[in-house]
This record gives C-alpha cells, sequence and structure tokens, in this order.
C-alpha cells in the first residue's frame, strides 16, 4: 500500500511574517542603487565632458559644462529621462 502525505502549506509558512519582511528589506539594500544602464549614460556624459563636447541647458544652448560634477547630474538626469533606474532627485 502507497501512503502519500499532501502539505498544504508552503515550505516558508512556518517562518514569521516579520523574518520574511525583513528579508526583503535586506535584499532591497543589497541591491543596485543606480541600474548598469544609468552608469553607461553618466560614463558617456563624462567621456563628453573630458573632450570638452558636453554642453548644459534646453537643447545644448546653455554652454559648456565646467565640472564633473555638473557632467555627472546630467548623464543621471538623461538616464532618468530614458526610464532607468535612478534613486530620486533629493530636494
Amino acid at each position: 500500500m502507497k501512503v502519500s502525505i499532501f502539505v498544504a502549506c508552503p515550505i516558508n509558512a512556518r517562518r514569521s511574517s516579520s523574518f520574511l519582511q525583513r528579508r526583503t528589506r535586506m535584499a532591497k539594500k543589497r541591491r543596485r542603487k543606480y541600474s548598469r544602464g544609468s552608469g553607461k549614460e553618466v560614463r558617456r556624459e563624462m567621456h563628453r565632458y573630458k573632450r570638452g563636447r558636453a554642453k548644459s541647458g534646453r537643447g545644448g544652448k546653455g554652454g559648456k559644462v565646467k565640472s564633473r560634477k555638473q557632467a555627472i547630474a546630467i548623464g543621471l538626469s538623461k538616464a532618468r529621462k530614458k526610464g532607468k533606474r535612478v534613486p530620486r532627485k533629493k530636494r
């Protein structure tokens, strides 16, 4: 005679919900803050900045980018517009 045991609950059901919440919170902390695509966008903008071709303002009519910080900000802004994962701007 064959006896099969059916368990109705999943494997993690025995664990408390607070444990699962803590685990998901830790996973979010370990996750990349900036996507690889946004990193490429910043790298591209830094390349333009180093060559003296990076422009600021709408349509590049504002003038030449003077600082590294400004070039990074422009790269992140372009990445946001393309829909890449970038943390929100601090206000």
